[in-house]
């Protein structure tokens, strides 16, 4: 269970929750953003513009659950974005440029909580993106798990049910699903 740490006035840090599709990680960063809400602390949420899957603006978990955002085109554009913020939250961060490590680094040091949510694997199970970056560059990590859905493991991978090479595939449970190492392993060897 993640405990969130005291608020410091002049000390900001790097959470990411991180894991493979169907995991809750969307969840999770909704769930850490609506405390931070509730404790009426400043907060602005943005995801990739790319990420049209849901819904345009709001982030939205697999279990509908939703809360408002800026799509923005590159990492670069939520510290132009960014006002006067105590807490940032980012989702689906595999599909940022791997200059986003770099922009979460600048928001901690200005004092700003920054949680962050993407795949850590893409689909053929490589780290995904600017997450090894980030979770090098974390105070916290949070690897979340799903359920595989060929022997009810512990799922870590994004299985891609379809065939397409591109690194980037928008998709769901058409596309894809959750499988542990060992279903996975077997899976990209058929």
């Amino acid at each position: 269970m993640f405990i969130e740490p005291q608020r410091n006035i002049k000390s900001g840090w790097i959470e990411v929750v991180c894991g493979s599709m169907f995991s809750g990680k969307t969840e999770e960063l909704i769930r850490r953003l609506k405390r931070a809400m509730i404790a009426n602390q400043k907060v602005e949420i943005f995801k990739p513009a790319i990420d049209t899957r849901y819904d345009e603006t709001n982030i939205v978990s697999h279990n509908a659950n939703l809360i408002p955002s800026t799509p923005v085109p590159n990492s670069q554009s939520i510290l132009l974005l960014t006002g006067d913020v105590e807490v940032i939250g980012i989702d689906e961060a595999q599909f940022f440029d791997n200059q986003l490590a770099e922009v979460c680094e600048t928001l901690a040091n200005r004092g700003i909580r920054v949680i962050v949510a993407g795949l850590d694997m893409d689909f053929k199970g490589n780290p995904f993106g600017p997450i090894p970056a980030l979770l090098a560059k974390a105070e916290y990590v949070t690897k979340v798990h799903a359920i595989c859905m060929r022997c009810g493991g512990i799922a870590s991978y994004s299985f891609r049910l379809v065939k397409e090479d591109s690194t980037v595939l928008l998709g769901e449970k058409e596309s894809y699903e959750p499988r542990c190492r060992q279903c996975f392993v077997e899976g990209i060897s058929t």
